[in-house]
């Protein structure tokens, strides 16, 4: 049976197609890369906003069409889409011959079974197979998040937050160290609330001291909310040799009616008080945040102060969307909703800033040597990482050139030469 395997949206639902891969491995399955030559397609889909869940639907619609033209037998469909549009995608898409709701994954095994009338694995989440198998992996930590910011429908998918137990987590990490990962990147809806469904405080620290006893040589801790970055936090993060000081910090806005609005706790001034302790505890510290341009009563005002806020803060990297309209959150049924001519173009005012600011910041960086992963080679060029940059095109990378041939996922000393728009050149040293 070869099987095609399609994995949209972020980190998190990737390593949930890699737990499901972990239980299609089977002597008998062989995965196919061309949809062509495939009797099984699994799309594992995302439905965060309006343009991934148009993705989905296209995907699904393009991957059924090798019914006729390919060997396509079994069209499986599952994912945050599945979830949230459940009844609708059963009456509507009769392409999909299985659809698998998120809440269903522990009855994945007897599904999968049923369907490809083979056997499978007995458990979801007890093996994982790596997509793009490089240097590093993401250890999701918790699913769902008790968050309510009036924007995400993240909640309505995955529901209130579920920490999963530690001692689990760190036989995982185990897992991927003993099949090469040097870098672990960890993740959730919000990493810093882990295990307060526990008992009512963050087992976030704990967790960190454990895994860098491992043998990675980075830990990089994402998506954590600005009100839950204690200093005790702070301390534990600077104490521990293999955590990277780079801080993933979804800020969302810059000004307190907007952040009211958008029900996120905290304030502008915490936000920056935050942002100061962390750069007076990490000389080194690199700070990355998200925005939001365009939420329901965004007025030329609140965008300026949004403005002189990235003016303020000088983040080291900054991504910013256009809000989406999502049904069954509170910015749905609100008033004022921003025109998106105006959101797109507020939204290229506020990137060309931070074009204009890291244009000065990416400076310091040049002449000076780090170590470098190797993601990928193109044929001319080594796609490169140091430790201030995030996998999977979150962030730069380091462009290479290099007479020696380099192996992909090994660590290397490397000069940053030259910075063009937000990416780096660079040359390998001895």
């Amino acid at each position: 049976m070869k099987l095609g395997f399609i994995s949209l949206g972020c980190a998190k639902n990737l390593v949930d197609s890699e737990y499901i891969l972990g239980l299609l491995e089977n002597e008998k399955i062989s995965f196919e890369s061309n949809p062509k030559h495939c009797d099984v397609i699994v799309i594992n889909t995302c439905g965060f906003i309006l343009s991934a869940k148009k993705e989905a639907i296209d995907t699904i619609l393009e991957m059924a069409e090798y019914k006729t033209k390919g060997r396509l037998k079994k069209l499986i469909v599952t994912g945050c889409l599945a979830e949230r549009y459940y009844d609708d995608l059963k009456k509507e898409m009769p392409e999909i011959d299985c659809l698998v709701r998120i809440s269903s994954y522990n009855e994945l095994p007897k599904i999968l079974r049923e369907e490809l009338d083979i056997e499978v694995n007995s458990e979801y989440g007890l093996k994982r197979k790596l997509i793009n198998h490089g240097s590093h992996a993401y250890l999701k930590i918790a699913e769902g998040c008790n968050n309510r910011c009036a924007y995400c429908a993240i909640p309505l998918i995955r529901h209130d937050l579920r920490s999963f137990e530690m001692d689990n987590l760190i036989k995982e990490a185990e897992m991927l160290s003993g099949m090469g990962i040097k870098e672990l990147d960890v993740i959730a809806q919000d990493t810093t609330s882990y295990g307060l469904d526990f008992d009512g405080h963050s087992h976030l620290k704990e967790l960190l001291v454990a895994l860098n006893k491992l043998p990675f040589k980075w830990i990089r801790l994402l998506y954590m909310y600005p009100d839950e970055i204690d200093d005790d936090l702070l301390k534990t993060m600077a104490s521990l040799d293999k955590v990277v000081p780079y801080f993933d910090i979804p800020t969302q806005y810059g000004n307190d009616s907007l952040l009211k609005l958008m029900n996120r706790r905290g304030s502008v001034k915490l936000i920056e008080e935050r942002i100061a302790t962390i750069r007076a505890m990490f000389k080194d510290a690199f700070i990355r945040t998200t925005l939001i341009i365009g939420f329901p009563h965004e007025s030329d005002e609140t965008f300026k102060d949004t403005l002189k806020y990235v003016d303020r803060n000088r983040f080291d990297a900054l991504g910013a969307f256009t809000y989406s309209k999502e049904e069954g959150t509170k910015g749905y049924e609100m008033d004022k909703q921003v025109p998106e001519d105006v959101a797109l173009l507020r939204l290229d005012l506020l990137m060309n800033k931070q074009k204009a600011i890291l244009k000065s910041l990416n400076q310091r960086y040049i002449d000076k040597i780090f170590d470098v992963v190797i993601d990928s080679y193109d044929g001319e060029y080594y796609h490169a990482r140091t430790w201030f940059m995030a996998p999977d095109g979150v962030d730069s990378e380091v462009l290479i050139t290099s007479a020696q041939s380099l192996k992909i996922g090994e660590f290397y000393k490397c000069r940053l030469t030259k910075v063009q728009d937000y990416d780096f050149l660079g040359e390998i040293v001895d």
